[in-house]
Formats: C-alpha cells, sequence, structure tokens
C-alpha cells in the first residue's frame, strides 16, 4: 500500500470544532504531567544534527575514502548503500557499536570523532543547538506539563534545553541505569534515550539492533506506554520494530494519543493510528507543534489564574530581573499588564464620544480610568528599568510599542480629545522609563525610548514619529480638561498643567526606588528638558514644541550655573550618553542646536505659554 503525502486525509479529528492542535492543548493544560513525549529524528532536523543513520553512513563514507584514496567516488558509492559496501569488505554485520569500534577503538578518540556530528564547531556556537522544539519542550517541563521524554535520537539537544531553563533532567541511555533511577513520578523529568546515547557504544541503530529491545528497557518503556498518555513527534516509525510492537502493544486508553506528522505516513504509522484512534495534527513541523502548544497552554493559564497583585508582581520582577534563565517569566509579567491595559481600553470602557454637558465628567473619569488600569505596568516600569543593567531594554520597549499601537485603528465618530487619551497609558510609560533612567543615570535609554516606536499621525500625510512627538503631554492630554479634573489651590490654574498631573500621579510608583520626593522632582523636571530638546531637533516644522513642563519656571531654568540650561550645556560633549546613543543623529552640533531653539522658544514664550 502506498503511503499517502501530508496533504492526504489521515487525520482522526477531535471532534466537532475542536482542531486537533488545540485538542493537545486543553488535554496537556488539564492533565499537567500525565502525557510523555515520544521523539523521533524529525524534530532535530532544524539543528543540523545528522541522525543515528546519518552518522553511521557518513562514517562509511569516511573509512571508504581512506582505504580507496586513490578513487575520488569511493566515498559517494559506500555512502549510496553503507550496509552492502560493508557487508562485502568487512566481516561483520554493519551497526553503530562495530563501526565505532573499529574506526575509533578507543573513548576519547571515539569521543572526538562523534562531536563532529553532535556539538558545536569551534567558534561557531550558534551551530547544532536546540531548536524552537526542543526550548518549548523545556517550557513545557519547567511548568510541570511534562515529565518523561522517550527519544530515539542520540543527540543531547534536548538535555541542552532543559538545562538552559536550569533543569538537570534525569537520563537514561543504558539499561544498567534503570534499576537505580529515581522513580518516573518523582523526578522532575526524566529523559529516557532507547536507541542510547552518541558517546556510548551500546547503541540501536540498525535493523536487526532495532528489532528488540533489552528486558529493562522494554518493561520501563512498557510502563510508560501503559500510564502516560503520549504525543508523538518525528518518529517515522519505518525501522524501530521494538518500539512499533511496543506502541501497537501496551497503549493504555486512559489518555488520547497525539501524533504529529510534517509530510508523508509510513504503513506502520497508519496502522498504529488507526489501532488506537489517535488523533493526528497534520502537516505542522516540529518547531510549529511545540511552540504553538506552549503558547495555547499560557493562555489556558490566562483563563484560569486570577491576576497578581501589584505588589507581588514587582516582587517577582526583582527576583526574575537578576536571573538569565528567568527572562522568559519577567517578558510575560510585564507583557500581560500591558495585555490588561489593551483589554480594558475599549469604547466600551473608555468612551471616545461624549456630550457637552458631560464632556468635564467623562474625561476627568477616562484619565483617571487609564491611570489606574496602568497601575501594576508603571510600578513594574519604576522598578525594572532603575534596577536594569540594560540586558532587558527590548522588554520596556515592548510595552510601548503595543501600547502605542492603541490609537492604530481610528473610530469613525470620535471626540478629538477623548480619542486622543488613548495615547495616555503610552506617555504614562514612556515617563516612567524616562525618570526611571534619569535616576538610575543610564540616560542613554531615552535615546531609543523618546525615537521609537514611530507612529503616523492622523492628518499629518502620514508622516512617522516618535515619543517625543506623537506622546508630548501636549498632544495627548487637553489643557482645560486637566485643568478641570486637577485644579491648583485656591482655584488657581497651573501654569503648566500636564507636567504637574503626570510628576504628581507618577510620584507613588517610585516610591520604592527613589524616597526623597526633591531628587524625584529633579529627575522628573531633567526628563521633560531632555525630551523637550529632542522634540525641538525636528527643526522648523510643526512637531517643534516641547514638553511643556514646570522646567520652564525660572527657579528651575536659570543660566546661573545652578539652572538645567547651563548643566545640559556644560554636559554637551561629543562623548555624552544621549550621543553616544544614536540621539540627534549622534552630531554634536545637533544638539548644540536643538538646545538653543528650546532656549529661544522660552524666552519668546515664558510663563505665558
Amino acid at each position: 500500500m502506498e503511503s499517502e503525502s501530508a496533504n492526504d486525509t489521515v487525520a482522526i479529528p477531535a471532534g466537532g470544532l475542536i482542531e486537533p492542535a488545540m485538542a493537545m492543548a486543553l488535554n496537556v493544560h488539564s492533565s499537567p504531567g500525565v502525557y510523555a513525549l515520544l521523539l523521533g529524528a524529525g524534530i532535530s532536523i532544524a539543528s543540523g544534527v545528522k541522525t543515528g543513520w546519518g552518522v553511521v553512513a557518513d562514517i562509511v563514507g569516511k573509512v571508504a575514502a581512506v582505504r580507496d584514496p586513490d578513487n575520488p567516488d569511493a566515498r559517494t558509492e559506500a555512502m549510496a548503500d553503507p550496509e552492502k559496501w560493508w557487508e562485502a569488505n568487512t566481516s561483520e554485520q554493519l551497526g553503530y557499536s562495530a563501526l565505532l569500534a573499529a574506526a575509533a577503538p578507543l573513548p576519547a578518540s571515539r569521543q572526538a570523532m562523534l562531536a563532529e556530528y553532535f556539538e558545536p564547531e569551534k567558534g561557531q556556537d550558534d551551530t547544532k543547538d536546540p531548536t524552537a522544539a526542543h526550548r518549548a519542550i523545556a517550557q513545557l517541563v519547567k511548568r510541570g506539563s511534562i515529565r518523561v521524554i522517550l527519544t530515539t535520537n542520540f543527540d543531547r539537544l534536548t538535555e541542552r534545553a532543559l538545562q538552559e531553563v536550569g533543569i538537570s533532567p534525569q537520563v537514561v541511555s543504558r539499561p544498567e541505569q534503570i534499576k537505580g533511577m529515581k522513580p518516573l513520578a518523582h523526578s522532575q523529568v526524566t529523559v529516557i534515550k532507547l536507541h542510547g546515547d552518541y558517546a556510548d557504544l551500546e547503541q540501536r541503530n540498525t535493523v536487526d539492533e532495532l528489532e528488540t529491545y533489552p528486558d529493562e528497557l522494554q518493561e520501563l518503556l512498557e510502563r510508560v506506554l501503559d500510564e502516560y498518555g503520549l504525543i508523538v513527534c518525528g518518529w517515522s516509525a519505518d525501522w524501530d520494530k521494538a518500539l512499533v510492537r511496543a506502541v501497537e502493544g501496551t497503549r493504555s486508553r486512559r489518555y488520547p494519543l497525539f501524533w504529529s506528522q510534517y509530510g508523508r505516513f509510513s504503513d506502520a504509522a497508519r496502522t498504529l493510528i488507526a489501532r488506537h484512534g489517535a488523533v493526528v495534527i497534520d502537516g505542522r513541523s516540529a518547531d510549529e507543534l511545540f511552540t504553538g502548544l506552549v503558547s495555547r497552554v499560557e493562555a489556558l493559564d490566562r483563563l484560569t489564574t486570577a491576576p497578581i497583585t501589584r505588589d507581588v508582581a514587582v516582587v517577582q520582577l526583582k527576583r526574575a530581573l537578576p536571573d538569565p534563565l528567568r527572562r522568559i517569566e519577567l517578558f510575560d509579567l510585564v507583557d500581560q499588564a500591558v495585555t490588561q491595559i489593551i483589554d480594558r481600553s475599549t469604547p466600551e470602557n473608555r468612551p471616545v464620544l461624549a456630550t457637552s454637558t458631560s464632556w468635564a465628567d467623562i474625561f476627568g473619569s477616562s484619565v483617571r480610568g487609564y491611570r489606574a488600569d496602568s497601575d501594576t505596568l508603571l510600578h513594574l516600569l519604576a522598578n525594572g528599568v532603575f534596577h536594569d543593567d540594560g540586558r532587558h531594554e527590548p522588554i520596556w520597549r515592548r510595552a510601548v510599542e503595543r501600547l502605542v499601537r492603541l490609537r492604530d485603528t481610528t473610530p469613525g465618530t470620535y471626540n478629538e480629545y477623548l480619542e486622543k487619551l488613548r495615547h495616555l497609558p503610552a506617555l504614562l510609560a514612556v515617563w516612567t522609563i524616562g525618570v526611571a533612567a534619569v535616576l538610575s543615570r543610564r540616560e542613554e535609554l531615552l535615546a531609543t525610548t523618546l525615537y521609537h516606536p514611530q507612529w503616523a499621525v492622523p492628518h499629518s500625510g502620514h508622516s512617522r514619529m516618535g515619543p517625543a512627538w506623537t506622546l508630548n503631554p501636549l498632544r495627548v492630554l487637553d489643557t482645560d480638561g486637566v485643568h478641570d479634573m486637577h485644579p491648583a489651590a485656591g482655584g488657581n490654574k497651573y501654569l503648566y498643567p500636564q507636567s504637574n498631573w503626570l510628576k504628581n500621579t507618577l510620584r507613588e510608583p517610585f516610591q520604592l526606588v527613589e524616597p526623597s520626593d526633591t531628587a524625584y522632582q529633579e529627575a522628573s523636571a531633567r526628563f521633560e528638558f531632555l525630551a523637550s530638546m529632542i522634540a525641538m531637533d525636528a527643526g522648523d516644522d510643526f512637531r517643534a514644541v516641547p514638553w511643556a513642563g514646570e522646567f520652564f519656571l525660572d527657579s528651575t531654568w536659570g543660566y546661573d550655573n545652578t539652572g538645567l540650561a547651563a548643566t545640559i550645556e556644560a554636559e554637551l560633549t561629543d562623548t555624552w550618553p544621549l550621543l553616544s546613543a544614536g540621539a540627534f543623529g549622534g552630531e554634536l552640533s545637533r544638539a548644540q542646536k536643538a538646545l538653543t531653539a528650546l532656549t529661544e522658544w522660552k524666552t519668546k514664550h515664558g510663563r505665558r505659554w
């Protein structure tokens, strides 16, 4: 019978509207630790690591080339049918063990010969690395979803991926290890290498070697197949007769069997699928299968896990920040806080329309709503950016990028000022990042924070601008609306209401990193000043408008060698951190010109602005 292609119908549906991959995610999520993986050579293809038979064929080719050095085709001819060549030229049957014993009889020479097939090349750290599938499996193990991994592969990619996330797996590659192994239920993860490890001579590779397993290994395999559900990926079922018989004869009916295949199904695979009513996930690579599974179980986590409190989130951030193995946890922590803001920023929750009679109330309630929705994120940014050493900048940048996109889709009918408020969470995030960067003396971060991401401002000819322009508080917060919502003492009006409100409302997220009110005020003024300089770098067009901040007041501005303007002017050299990081195009003359433009603007507009 001919094998069918990946486009032929072989999948047994999971039922109704639930696709097979979805059914697998639902089962794995609801039964953590219940499913074992059976991984074949297909999972390692993307890494560039050869299969065990590929290694045998390659070594046979090398032996043939050495045996007949004057024949340039010797290697190619031998690799075309390694078994036939070996039997014709030796008195032994071809096998991984016999081949290595002959070609490299001592452990050291054998290790050196095999290293080129399974270990990264010297100076090439990105070769033979774990694939996206291996790393996704490691995440599934870390979260407790997978505890047993059966593999026919000789390589150590699974083990390396697990070690990358801080997990030391229990590895069983030889039958004699089974008696002393920790019980499966008591081990965080057990990797059972059915064909052995590449560095051992006791391996199973040829048809004869794969006909039966040692008794100890056979018993362990049957126990796993009976007690666990099974997810098969990258295994053709073509050569390993012992494993085929085990799956065929001892499969439990307790849990479903999921089988992922990319390409053709062998007759043996189709028989097993039909015998056990397996759910087939067709046409997906190993990388797609396991990264998709991680995404789906994490989505289910978010449905069943109550949101963590702000203070708990900050504690988790501080624990994850210095640990490179917890970078994904840190990413998720910040990303989930952003998602909560986005989920709340709908027209139902944050209106973009208002009547004249309700304008003041709707504006004030919308501003307070956006601020409340952003509270957890702002605490994470204030603490995260302040304590970061620069390794996690993509995480802070992604938060702003996602929030800026809240205005990507403009409603057909809207109030201009309420529509612009949809950028308030992004402004709050940028302000927090900027002040934290100033407080931690890492102002070079502003060179990316205030220039990226770029966003197309409506009715501006689709010109794209960075946060220094699109998130200018004057563009986001209506002045009269802020006056009504945030009146000064005695009913007076603030000269720069947006600046005053931002400093006041964002003081609390900084309490842990900067207890001094004076130091916080000074850092806020310096950030506004630097943001205004970058805004003025736009030249003579409409974008060149400062962040109308309270730093404009004479007490903080003055040129008496104590004010901000004089301080910044004295700092402007070729080694100024913002220039080194790319602000102002890295050109000192542009920075000086922007400072001059800002000074002239202040002189012209003064307190009236």
